[in-house]
Parts: C-alpha cells; structure tokens; sequence
C-alpha cells in the first residue's frame, strides 16, 4: 500500500489511523465499498470528522464528493462526534402515551442534551427514534444495545447513573 502522511485530528489517534489505513488496503479497487469503508472507519473512530472522508478517499482513489454524498445520505454515518453511550428513545404512539416526553425531559434537564445532541463530556447522545418495535414495554429506550422497558420518568436518571 502507498504511504502518505496521516492528517492531523484531536479525536483521531495513531492506531486509529492505522486501522483506517487497513481499511483502505482491504477496499481498495473493490466497486461499491464505500459503505463498508466508510462504516469500518467510523467503527475506529466513532464518528467521521472531514479529515478521515478526504483521507479514504484519497487512499480508495474517490472523488472526495462521492464519499461525502455517501456519508451524508445514510443515517448509519455521522459526521458529529457520539457520546460513550447513545441513548435512544422511542417517541412512537404507544411510548408517546405512556411518557417518554418527560423522560426525554429528565435526560435533557440532567445532561444539557437536546435530542440528537451529545453532551460535553461525550458520554451520552441522546437520540429520538420513531419506533423500536417493543411497544408492549412502552415506554421503552435502549442505551448503547440494552433495553429499557416501562421507563418512568421518576426512575431514568438512576438507569442512565449505570453508565456514568
């Protein structure tokens, strides 16, 4: 594989960049890999800052447009750091009815998140989703890929101290 130098980026360490680096080498000349690249990548880095886009795109020798159309379509990618641990929340009918507003309120209240925002400390990002298919535990929310079934809104901070 060529060598180039690494850019520089504060959330982007040396062994990650290695990693990436093994991507490149294992997608390169390989049609239609840009998913599975750009998923590995953000696998290493937990998000895809500019920096690590225009390096794969560089390395699988792509117009730097088509990995960032790429990225930016999929709601796989992000190009925002996540906290630690993401926390989603189901705002469908049954958990809308039993809830979840005041329990997104206590989270947001507790950690400065908005939905969809991701606190200083990037331990928590709080998510919104419509529905997470367990609508007989409403309202329920999963943290990182624990379920969290019949979630009052009394009792969710002392879930979420767990992952502190």
């Amino acid at each position: 594989m060529k060598e180039w130098a690494h850019p520089q980026h504060p959330d982007v360490t040396e062994e990650m960049w290695q990693q990436i680096d093994g991507v490149i080498e294992k997608y390169s000349g390989k049609l239609g890999s840009v998913i599975a690249a750009l998923r590995e990548s953000q696998d290493a880095v937990g998000y895809l800052p500019t920096e690590v886009m225009d390096y794969l795109a560089y390395g699988l020798n792509l117009p730097a447009s088509d990995v960032y159309g790429v990225a930016s379509f999929y709601a796989l990618f992000s190009m925002e750091p996540k906290g630690k641990h993401i926390i989603k929340v189901c705002t469908g009918t049954a958990c809308y009815v039993k809830g979840i507003k005041e329990v997104i309120s206590r989270i947001s209240n507790k950690y400065g998140l908005e939905e969809g925002g991701t606190d200083e400390d990037r331990l928590f990002t709080l998510e919104s989703v419509r529905c997470l298919g367990a609508c007989g535990l409403a309202p329920v929310m999963l943290v990182n890929q624990d379920v969290h079934g019949a979630v009052k809104a009394d009792k969710v901070l002392d879930i979420l101290t767990r992952y502190e």
